[in-house]
């Protein structure tokens, strides 16, 4: 037990990498049970795994690895949840102050789904190859990988840096869409 977080701990790939082939899967369903979200599960157990590695300096010998990844898992989901709870109360209200908002905005919504597309060709070309593989086309991470030939776990990273990266460039949008809606 403390041989393998102390060897996370000292930045060992191949461990980190055998943790991730172990836990990968019963992570994912731990979160699909209490979620019922394969998008909240996928999340979760991406940003569990990066967060298990950035901070793995800060791992407790005294505890197991799996307790600890749980753990961190079960901060991310809720993390997540909560951030989705406040999206669709945020949506109830637009919808329900401006029930006409559809049909007054319809060219505001092209003119921003074209930012978010541009913001997505904007992303280095293999990002933005395996964002649309995964995101438009629904092919999973393995697919991906065998598809352009490098690691599901590389898959994985790029993803979760395209979807940072598009949440970075789109907040920049943020100040506008407030603007017109005020």
């Amino acid at each position: 037990m403390e041989s393998i977080v102390q060897d996370i701990k000292n930045g060992n790939i191949e461990c980190f990498k055998m943790i991730y082939q172990q836990y990968h899967t019963k992570l994912y369903f731990y979160v699909l049970k209490c979620t019922h979200s394969a998008y909240l599960s996928e999340e979760t157990v991406q940003l569990s795994f990066i967060l298990l590695w950035e901070k793995r300096e800060k791992l407790s010998t005294n505890y197991d690895i799996s307790v600890q990844l749980f753990r961190i898992a079960k901060s991310v989901m809720t993390d997540l949840l909560r951030k989705q709870q406040v999206r669709n109360r945020h949506t109830e209200t637009l919808v329900r102050e401006t029930p006409d908002w559809h049909m007054e905005t319809d060219l505001t919504v092209k003119e921003e789904l074209t930012r978010v597309y541009n913001s997505i060709e904007q992303l280095s070309p293999i990002r933005r190859n395996v964002f649309k593989l995964s995101r438009f086309e629904g092919l999973p991470h393995k697919e991906i990988a065998k598809q352009l030939s490098i690691s599901p776990k590389t898959v994985e990273n790029h993803i979760v840096r395209a979807i940072r990266q598009l949440k970075d460039s789109l907040l920049l949008l943020l100040p506008a869409i407030v603007a017109w809606l005020c």
